[in-house]
């Protein structure tokens, strides 16, 4: 597996090549991790235009330290996401790029390649 490091302002990305089959197809993508430090949350999730900004489906698992962590595989392309804290949205601020979204807040870019 081959693993590259991304800096997101409040989370770290880290994208690691994986395979995952389903039957009669072969699906080729990279396993997206999201990392986001916020010790006194109590949920966190990501979402994105990757699941439709469904904020259920991707949830992050909290260690002792605080930080939150998760995997998403995603295929080659440039994605806008956020992180949904608590019932709230919540900026990346580690994002180094964002994009308006309309609603007054920005949305992370996050690429693979």
């Amino acid at each position: 597996m081959q693993s590259d490091k991304f800096q997101s302002k409040n989370a770290n990305i880290n994208v690691a090549t994986t395979k995952k089959e389903k039957p009669g197809q072969s699906l080729v993508g990279k396993a997206v991790e999201f990392h986001a430090f916020l010790p006194q949350a109590r949920q966190v999730n990501v979402a994105g235009d990757f699941n439709n900004w469904n904020v259920k489906e991707y949830a992050l698992r909290k260690d002792h330290r605080g930080n939150w962590n998760g995997y998403v595989t995603l295929k080659p392309g440039r994605y806008q996401y956020r992180f949904y804290v608590d019932g709230n949205w919540v900026d990346d601020p580690q994002a180094r790029e964002t994009v308006s979204n309309g609603l007054g807040s920005r949305n992370a870019i996050l690429e693979v390649k």
